[in-house]
C-alpha cells in the first residue's frame, strides 16, 4: 500500500494478524513505532546465558545487542545485560 498522506488499518472488532514467510518490518523513516497494548508478548525471544546465585526468581529485564537483537535475561540486583551472549554473535 501506498499513499500520499497516510494509511490506516482499524479493526473495530477482532484481530488483526500479519503473517510472512521470512521477514516483517516496522519502519518509521521521520517517525516512531508506537506498541500501545496492556501487554506486549514476544514469546520466542531467546534468553541470555547469565546464572545468578542464590534463589531464581521469574522476573527478566529485555537486554539489546550492539547489532538491535533483543534477548531476556534474569534479573538480579543490577543488570544482568552480559554483551558476550551468543545471542549477539
Amino acid at each position: 500500500m501506498e499513499a500520499p498522506k497516510g494509511v490506516e488499518i482499524n479493526a473495530e472488532a477482532g484481530n488483526m494478524e500479519a503473517t510472512c514467510r521470512s521477514e516483517l518490518r516496522l519502519e518509521s523513516k521521520d517517525g516512531e513505532i508506537k506498541l500501545d497494548a496492556a501487554k506486549i508478548k514476544l514469546p520466542r525471544l531467546p534468553r541470555g546465558s547469565y546464572t545468578p546465585t542464590g534463589t531464581r526468581q521469574k522476573v527478566f529485564e529485555v537486554c539489546v545487542c550492539a547489532n538491535g537483537r533483543l534477548f531476556l535475561s534474569q534479573a538480579g540486583t543490577g543488570s544482568t545485560c552480559q554483551i558476550n551472549t551468543s545471542v549477539c554473535l
